[in-house]
């Protein structure tokens, strides 16, 4: 009785620490990096920083309850088009916004020697993007 008490407590320490340090790792990417200062800048919405602040923590919150909820949501295949394509959106945007704030590619294609081909590389990337996630949903999702 004492040793599964303990074990819980041990697990619950173990489990906060973490959710701790990877909640502490997401706000220091944000922040830290600029992405979504800069992703407002981008898209010149500054006049909405309350909504993507809301967005950002009723995502988190949302996110974190499918996680660790044994939810089902069954829907029609028109809503998971449209739930699928804002998660595209979201992680090719943060995707970019990551990329524009440390400069990855223009300093990948100084540093192998490919300066006059950064656009076929980027459509490399974008591609291989593509073709590798049609891989992934057609072969292992059923």
């Amino acid at each position: 009785m004492i040793v599964n008490l303990l074990t819980n407590l041990l697990q619950v320490i173990i489990g906060i620490s973490s959710g701790m340090a990877v909640g502490g790792g997401f706000v220091a990417f944000l922040t830290v990096l600029g992405v979504i200062p800069r992703l407002i800048q981008l898209s010149k919405t500054g006049r909405m920083l309350k909504v993507y602040i809301g967005c950002v923590i009723a995502g988190s919150m949302f996110g974190t309850y499918l996680s660790f909820s044994s939810v089902n949501l069954e829907q029609p295949l028109v809503f998971i088009v449209i739930w699928g394509l804002f998660h595209g959106i979201f992680n090719g945007m943060l995707a970019a916004a990551l990329t524009e704030v440390l400069n990855v590619f223009p300093i990948l294609s100084k540093r192998i020697g490919l300066e006059g081909y950064l656009l076929w590389m980027l459509m490399a990337i974008v591609f291989g993007k593509v073709a590798g996630s049609l891989f992934q949903w057609i072969y292992f999702v059923k």
